[in-house]
């Protein structure tokens, strides 16, 4: 074998060969070796580790041929090492030492792996984002349809779906699994589809089977069926979802109680926005990093529960009217109502995360902290909802406090068995509440009252030897022990036993002290035992009760987001919004959420109007100088309805919004340059994404369309792009931002065409952007005077001025000669019909004949 290459041979050391065969069934996977106080990684492991957690990397060579690479950290700094390796995208099994290490040389002690992490099972919260999920996906390759599940095993949640290839690419982006699992036969489809986007686990073939993921899912369920979740005609997502619970068990996740429903996800039962429009509008991030996102604005949410919920909501907004209506109302009576606000983020700042602390429940990895933390959790839910139901004159309010479930039990059982202020291990003792148990209370009083003892013992001992100096010691070697200084020792009683001699003095022991010791030292170990089997039986207790506490998780989490919702519409005057069936759209006033708060503090925003409908007025050409606001315009009107279908209220004066169930956007320029695609490309690609997937409610905002081109090739791609829109059937609501001023020409054509620019106002050659939006179109893209306010140098101004002036002149002098050359010709033309003679001429079948 060469020397320099790293390997684990199988004649090696016996703890070599120990770790070879653990290693050998967890490929793929880093393992973390206890021997000791450390964990000892070897191999390519080691060279993986030293880089992702900077530790030390060395090298050891057993003999000629072999060199290994070890590297290590010790094993209480497992939960600041674990999470880096996770967050890097690595799965890892962590072995530990079974047993006490036995004497001997060639005595190995025994080993196994007692958890196995990846990035899609973690629940540690060192791993996970507190206001984000942690997805696990599954995807399973049909001939037409690709199925599709998701599971986030610290919160319980569980999706699944079918759908085209194209879209499940916009799930996987809504989702944003940290794992994603797929056969192996589809490797080379899934590396071409993914392109290393996503960390992705390979399984083997005969686990996609539908029969197989059936069984598994109603044996989990314990249902006779899957009817009773809407899922059963999707075959393709069963099969992805039993493949996703089987993983868990072959990662050694057996306890999954909390994992009780599985919710079908309905494409049309939601707005549908695709990653290009969520980037573009900048909802969950800026495309400057320093920037603010849409999220950044409206995100007041207390709990992490909300915080998840609040993504979701965003990325899965209602279409369903009465819905979106009682969002609003919550929503306004919160608004109206400073006493339950003010009651409502108090209480919900005291509420921790229940969704994962009940994962860690069923998985039985919860502190009596975590537990505490929950009874104190409950304890804000029960006020939260007293102070609701004695909110007699609303009924909305009355409904969220009898929706609410009972969980008194579960705060009963919680505070009647563990103190208030547990530590966090559980190992730390002093769990369980004094009464709780007569068998820990006298054992912990033989624990605690072993001083009082041991000064009552050497007081009786001083009076029967007449040793008044004697003393009581205690040391790790010899125990409790009787220290007499060598001038007494001739009054030791002969039944004490000598333990130690030292150079002043002589150490023994009694019968009674001995017994006293070990009654000591067991009640140590006894306190523990049995602290660990009261904790034990209080969270098998507890998970009785798993569903109305995810009950009480999900309504506090959509209160919080809500709640969110009205804190954002004071501090920013948001109105609520009217969201009706109709096919139009009218916003008065309307601001840009983001640009207001963070860029024009200072200033007060331009607000704008927008009105669209089928009648006359479906699609708006906006005209106008860069930087004079037209894409704000156009971003603040999608951002307004995607706030109003989520259920908040929007920055404008007033709203009204016919049911959108697709925005689209095409908006900015960008490449692709490691897929061959040029800014033109991808503005191609994107728009022919939207022409294609158009429907009757979809809303539009298309800015700058062929501006990639050369003038021509962009004007025409431009017309026939809007006038495609416009003979469309689905005829979509559109806001059509150019700098092309000739499309100005179409609304003579098109009824539904309307124009309208965004006002500049010109002063002794320079322009003042008045960012209002008026009627009618613009002729004037005033490049050089942004060029100018950019801090060109002011000779590359004048020589533009120069250019654009000649240009012009060079146009009409054109544009003249060819009107005067028309009409010259067309003189001609009359003059030669007027002199012939009409009636001497013969047909076109005449000339033939002849």
């Amino acid at each position: 074998m060469n020397k320099n290459k790293n390997s684990l041979k199988k004649e090696d050391t016996p703890l070599i060969k120990q770790y070879n065969d653990i290693k050998s069934k967890y490929p793929n996977t880093i393992l973390l070796f206890q021997v000791g106080d450390f964990y000892e990684i070897f191999g390519d492991d080691a060279i993986k580790c030293s880089k992702i957690l900077d530790i030390v990397l060395t090298k050891r060579s057993n003999n000629k041929n072999t060199i290994i690479h070890l590297a290590g950290f010790p094993y209480h700094s497992l939960n600041t090492y674990l999470p880096k390796l996770i967050r890097s995208g690595h799965r890892v099994a962590i072995c530990d030492q079974l047993e006490e290490a036995k004497k001997g040389k060639n005595n190995i002690v025994k080993r196994g792996v007692i958890e196995l992490v990846t990035p899609g099972t973690a629940i540690d919260e060192n791993i996970l984002q507190t206001k984000s999920n942690n997805f696990l996906a599954s995807i399973h390759v049909g001939k037409k349809k690709l199925g599709l599940s998701f599971l986030d095993i610290s919160t319980g949640e569980f999706f699944v779906t079918e759908d085209k290839k194209e879209n499940i690419l916009q799930y996987l982006k809504h989702f944003n699994p940290s794992e994603i699992l797929f056969q192996k036969k589809e490797k080379k489809f899934f590396e071409e589809f993914l392109k290393d986007k996503y960390y992705t686990f390979l399984i083997e073939d005969w686990i996609f089977n539908y029969s197989f993921s059936y069984e598994k899912l109603i044996s989990h369920f314990q249902t006779n069926s899957l009817k009773g979740f809407g899922i059963d005609d999707l075959k393709l997502g069963i099969t992805a979802s039993g493949v996703i619970l089987n993983y868990l068990y072959e990662t050694q996740h057996y306890k999954i109680k909390h994992i009780y429903n599985i919710k079908k996800i309905k494409k049309e039962d939601h707005l549908w926005i695709d990653d290009f429009t969520f980037r573009n509008l900048e909802v969950f991030r800026c495309f400057n990093k320093q920037g603010v996102s849409l999220i950044d604005i409206i995100d007041k949410t207390n709990t992490p529960m909300g915080g998840r919920l609040l993504k979701h909501w965003i990325h899965f907004p209602l279409i369903d009217i009465i819905h979106i209506e009682k969002r609003h109302r919550i929503v306004e009576e919160l608004f109206s109502n400073v006493s339950i606000r003010t009651f409502l983020q108090k209480e919900l700042k005291e509420i921790y995360d229940i969704e994962r602390i009940i994962s860690k429940m069923s998985i039985e990895k919860i502190s009596p902290r975590e537990v505490i933390t929950l009874y104190k959790s409950l304890m804000s839910i029960v006020r939260i909802q007293k102070k609701f139901l004695s909110n007699q004159k609303s009924k909305i309010f009355l409904e969220i406090g009898n929706s609410f479930q009972d969980c008194n039990i579960i705060s009963k059982k919680i505070v009647n068995t563990i103190h208030q202020d547990p530590p966090h291990h559980i190992e730390k003792g002093n769990v369980i509440v004094k009464g709780f148990s007569k068998e820990l209370d006298e054992i912990r009083h033989l624990y605690f009252s072993k001083k009082e003892y041991l000064e009552q013992l050497c007081s009786i001992e001083q009076f029967n030897t007449g040793i008044h100096n004697l003393k009581i010691g205690y040391n790790n070697i010899f125990g409790y022990f009787f220290e007499v200084r060598t001038s007494k020792k001739d009054k030791v009683p002969s039944h004490w036993i000598r333990k130690q001699t030292l150079t002043n003095s002589e150490r023994y022991t009694t019968e009674k002290l001995k017994n006293y010791e070990a009654q000591i030292l067991n009640a140590e170990q006894k306190i523990l035992s049995i602290e660990k089997e009261i904790f034990h039986n209080l969270i098998n207790q507890l998970l009785k009760y798993i569903k109305p506490l995810q009950e009480n998780a999900k309504i506090i989490a959509e209160l919080d987001v809500l709640y969110s919702f009205s804190i954002s519409a004071l501090e920013n005057n948001y109105v609520k919004p009217k969201v009706n069936h109709s096919f139009g759209l009218c916003i008065k006033k309307g601001r840009h959420p983001v640009i207001e708060r963070q860029f024009l503090s200072t200033t007060s925003y331009i607000p704008n109007d927008i009105i669209l409908n089928k009648l006359n007025q479906q699609i708006l050409i906006i005209t106008g100088p860069n930087m004079s606001g037209k894409s704000a315009i156009l971003r603040q009107t999608a951002l307004i309805i995607l706030m109003a279908h989520i259920g908040s209220f929007v920055p404008a004066q007033y709203a009204e919004i016919g049911l959108i169930d697709k925005i689209f956007s095409r908006v900015g320029a960008s490449d692709n340059i490691s897929l061959g695609e040029s800014t033109f490309m991808v503005e191609m690609n994107e728009t022919a994404n939207i022409l294609n997937n158009l429907s009757k409610r979809s809303f539009l905002i298309l800015d700058e369309i062929g501006r990639g081109t050369s003038t021509y090739d962009g004007i025409s791609i431009a017309w026939s792009i809007v006038e495609f829109l416009h003979k469309s059937h689905f005829q979509p609501l559109t806001l059509f931002a150019t700098h092309y001023h000739e499309l100005n020409k179409m609304s003579f054509s098109f009824k539904r065409i309307k124009n309208y620019h965004v006002y500049v106002k010109e002063i002794d050659e320079n322009i003042i952007f008045m960012r209002k939006m008026i009627e009618g179109g613009s002729e004037h893209s005033y490049g050089i005077h942004v060029a100018k306010i950019s801090g060109m140098p002011i000779a590359v101004i004048h020589r533009a001025k120069e250019i654009l002036k000649k240009l012009n002149e060079k146009n009409y002098k054109k544009s003249f000669l060819s009107k005067k050359k028309a009409y010259f010709l067309l003189r001609e033309i009359t003059n030669v019909l007027n002199e012939m003679d009409i009636d001497s001429l013969n047909s076109i079948d005449d000339e033939n004949k002849k």
